[in-house]
């Protein structure tokens, strides 16, 4: 699902509701990162996590 991120899309992360919304910013090679609104810039390892689409947030 990962690989289906793409720069601007919203994302929230599973384990740390409380980071709030995110933005990606870029998708290379499975590090995406991550823009969120309470944690700031963020470097998910794609191969570890799995990020949650938003449509409509």
């Amino acid at each position: 699902m990962n690989s289906l991120l793409e720069p601007g899309m919203m994302v929230r992360h599973p384990d740390r509701a409380d980071w709030g919304l995110g933005q990606v910013q870029s998708n290379i090679s499975g590090r995406i990162t991550v823009n969120f609104e309470h944690a700031g810039k963020v470097v998910i390892d794609g191969t570890r996590i799995t990020l949650i689409p938003l449509f409509g947030e």
